[in-house]
């Protein structure tokens, strides 16, 4: 009799399972959680992209983008693993911070809970000052660091993300120690960039479009971490080219409860590729059209194991520096 029971019970629960994700994602709007704070390269993103991703989807697909900053991205990330794995639940992961955080510290979730479906973007990190910032090009601020340690102000948005890496990893390369500070967001940053309140801003390329193809405004960019120039900002030279062999990009894509079935995930990835061709999006989007670089979720998986393995020095001198 226990075992009828438990037949039926198993049976009706995959039934309604099955006519859940046949509706999907046509029955109700799907929450999207960022990390960051609106109007961050993250958030930018997310709700650009996310349009066209709808009506890649069929046309009654619905997104729905929730801020959740705070940690360098650990709250969005939490709330992710701890979905129910309908596919109404999915957010934006960040690296290297998704899988570097875990890394340096016990955090509110485990990538193994954790799908991913697709990347998006990989975004170099530049370096920006304000306009009449007493330093014109990096080997200025490495000059002013090494002349007094700590006197020059970085920012970045929380510890692990791809910005305090890039500070970390450039600070080690010069012998330098800049004076970090934590933002919960780029917005954030730039308020405090054009308030004269922070000397250096560690941002995404993606995140300084009205710069690019001019580098004039209230803000300039004074350095780039990738491995070459980029035709949007030619003039601006690699930190190689000023002598400090640093790279470090962010990486931007969506992901889902580890639960959620193949089929739905194999639907989001297309629906992705296919808004990323989308013209619509291109127009829109200026500052992610240069750093788009798709790749399907098991393809970015395989790259984080990798890139995890190439971050370990770096957590390990974290954890070292927070026990002092």
């Amino acid at each position: 009799m226990d075992r009828t029971i438990v037949a039926l019970v198993t049976a009706f629960g995959l039934a309604a399972c099955g006519s859940a994700w046949a509706a999907w994602p046509d029955d109700k709007p799907i929450e999207v959680v960022v990390g960051f704070a609106p109007g961050g390269g993250t958030d930018v993103m997310a709700r650009k992209l996310l349009p066209v991703v709808e009506r890649a989807l069929g046309g009654k697909a619905k997104f729905v983008v929730l801020n959740k900053p705070g940690a360098g991205g650990e709250i969005a990330f939490a709330a992710i693993a701890r979905a129910a794995p309908d596919a109404y639940a999915m957010g934006v992961v960040n690296v290297p911070g998704y899988n570097f955080l875990p890394m340096t510290r016990t955090t509110q979730y485990s990538t193994d809970d954790i799908r991913l479906v697709a990347r998006v973007v990989e975004d170099p990190n530049v370096m920006v000052v304000p306009a009449d910032s007493r330093f014109n090009n990096l080997p200025d601020v490495i000059a002013a660091l090494r002349s007094k340690p700590g006197s020059v102000t970085f920012g970045h948005n929380g510890a692990g993300t791809n910005g305090h890496l890039a500070i970390r990893m450039l600070a080690a390369a010069a012998k330098v120690e800049p004076n970090e500070i934590s933002y919960r967001g780029t917005a954030a940053q730039r308020t405090d960039l054009l308030g004269g309140h922070l000397e250096v801003g560690m941002v995404t390329l993606s995140e300084i479009p009205e710069l690019h193809g001019t580098n004039k405004g209230p803000l300039r960019v004074i350095a780039i971490l990738s491995r070459k120039r980029f035709p949007s900002l030619p003039e601006v030279p690699t930190a190689e080219e000023a002598g400090f062999p640093v790279t470090s990009t962010a990486e931007r894509g969506f992901a889902v409860p580890k639960g959620v079935p193949d089929h739905i995930v194999r639907k989001l990835e297309a629906g992705i590729a296919e808004g990323l061709r989308n013209p619509d999006y291109l127009a829109s989007s200026p500052g992610d059209e240069p750093v788009i670089a798709f790749l399907p979720g098991a393809e970015w998986q395989k790259r984080l194991d990798a890139m995890s393995e190439s971050l370990r020095p770096f957590a390990e001198q974290i954890r070292a520096s927070e026990q002092k």
